[in-house]
């Protein structure tokens, strides 16, 4: 975890020459970080009274082990609950961003209507095409369309009668060839 104390001091050092007012945040950043260093110690002294270890027996050493034990079997469990309320809390809300943006849709921009013939689309690519009338159709090229081979459309029961059987079977293999 990154901490502020060691690296916030040659940063707000340097910045105190710049301007009076940077002179000034720093110093308030220096108060706030010495602060919030107090509030720390405080707060943990204030949790965890200190342990009196002296003159006490093997007996009272493992009793206040398990003691020690219990309480941070319960400060594990109340973390654990923490952050599954947590992770569930977050998974609720990004599927209500996801509902959020499925009921939204996609916004499509709107576009504006530009009215321009072919002689100005042509002037904006090149300034030649100012010059010369667009005819878009001579430039196309002609394609001949061929005509399909139609097969002649015969008694369907003809036909399996002469395939059938080795004849039939040859007279394919040699059309095939």
């Amino acid at each position: 975890m990154y901490n502020h104390d060691d690296a916030a001091s040659p940063f707000i050092l340097s910045t105190l020459q710049l301007h009076p007012l940077l002179k000034k945040a720093g110093s308030m950043l220096v108060a706030e970080i010495e602060e919030k260093k107090l509030e720390k110690e405080r707060v943990v002294d204030e949790s965890v009274p200190p342990l009196k270890l002296s003159g006490l027996s093997a007996q009272e050493l493992q009793e206040l082990c398990n003691e020690l034990h219990r309480k941070i079997d319960v400060a594990d469990e109340a973390r654990y609950d923490m952050g599954v309320k947590v992770d569930k809390n977050e998974n609720e809300i990004q599927s209500l961003k996801q509902k959020i943006i499925e009921l939204k849709g996609i916004k499509k921009p709107r576009l504006k209507r530009v009215k321009k013939t072919t002689d100005d689309m042509l002037g904006a690519c090149t300034e030649t095409s100012k010059l010369m009338k667009a005819d878009f159709k001579a430039n196309l090229r002609t394609v001949k369309k061929d005509e399909d081979k139609k097969e002649e459309v015969t008694d369907w029961r003809k036909n399996v009668e002469a395939l059938s059987g080795m004849e039939g079977r040859k007279k394919l293999f040699n059309a095939g060839q």
